[in-house]
């Protein structure tokens, strides 16, 4: 029985291809750097397995499977699509899932050069995600709500993130100002949730695909909108909410306030030594920063 991620190889992906999908197991195998829940295997050149790395239940894998077939047929960026899935057996206690492969250089790797493309793009791609969800969609599980119900989460972050240059109170005052923002007045649509830069696709420029939708959710689209000063270069922001018509000045007071709580996050999982996050990922730490100064200098 695998104990940990470390004894996840291509031997194992193999093996389990073969005793539960043998048609695909001469497939190229092999494994994508990153990912945090979940483990990445690229199978031949369209498809990838999803395997369970960090994440103890299967909500996350289970929800993508059933809701993404549905919304991929209408998003105007390519997103990941189950087309099999892997049970849990005596060799791998976990369930997987057999996606399509997004082609793309992760953000966090890459970069945008095309910032109006860009911030034109992300607008689309959310005006056509944010729609009425059906009411069986499911509700956030960690995150979703108004930001004010975060606030203990915010002030870990503030403690335990080197700011260098930034000043604590500026940081304070972009969240206290979407704590007082009034909450979504709006219909249940749908959410990515957890839009940073490991979780969309570059090429040529500007935004190629979005990935993990593991925390896929219905409530307030501020989560989403937040990624215009976590995702886009400086000026970018702008851009965006002049693409993106439906947001009204309190989603992106919330929406603000939130960028900044991603932005610590990123710079915390980027931090070296013992006030980083296990695991951490030090190329995130430099998108952290800059993403927090363009939170900081606003639209």
């Amino acid at each position: 029985m695998i104990e940990s991620e470390s004894e996840v190889d291509e031997t194992l992906v193999r093996d389990l291809l073969l005793d539960q999908h043998p048609d695909l197991a001469a497939l190229p195998i092999r494994e994508v750097a990153g990912g945090w829940g979940n483990q990445m295997w690229r199978l031949g050149d369209e498809l990838a397995i999803r395997m369970q790395r960090m994440d103890t239940s299967p909500d996350r894998q289970l929800k993508e499977r059933r809701w993404l077939p549905a919304l991929a047929s209408r998003l105007p960026l390519p997103i990941p699509v189950p087309v099999r899935d892997g049970v849990p057996s005596e060799r791998f206690p976990k369930i997987w899932t057999v996606m399509t492969w997004v082609e793309g250089t992760p953000l966090d790797h890459g970069s945008i050069t095309r910032s109006d493309h860009a911030a034109d793009t992300l607008a689309a791609f959310l005006e056509a995600l944010h729609v009425e969800a059906p009411a069986e969609a499911p509700n956030a599980s960690d995150r979703g709500g108004h930001p004010r119900e975060y606030a203990e989460g915010f002030e870990n972050f503030l403690r335990a993130v080197d700011l260098g240059r930034f000043a604590k109170d500026d940081v304070r005052a972009v969240w206290d100002d979407a704590v007082a923002a009034p909450g979504w007045k709006g219909p249940r649509v749908w959410v990515h949730g957890d839009l940073h830069p490991a979780n969309v696709v570059v090429a040529n420029g500007t935004l190629a695909g979005v990935v993990d939708f593991g925390d896929v959710f219905a409530g307030d689209p501020a989560w989403d909108l937040a990624a215009a000063w976590v995702l886009l270069p400086a000026d970018g922001a702008a851009r965006f909410f002049d693409s993106y018509a439906r947001a009204d000045e309190a989603a992106m007071r919330r929406a603000r306030g939130l960028a900044a709580v991603k932005s610590l996050f990123l710079m915390l999982m980027g931090q070296n030594g013992d006030r980083g996050l296990p695991g951490g990922k030090p190329n995130w730490g430099p998108a952290g920063r800059s993403a927090l100064e363009r939170v900081l200098n606003g639209l």
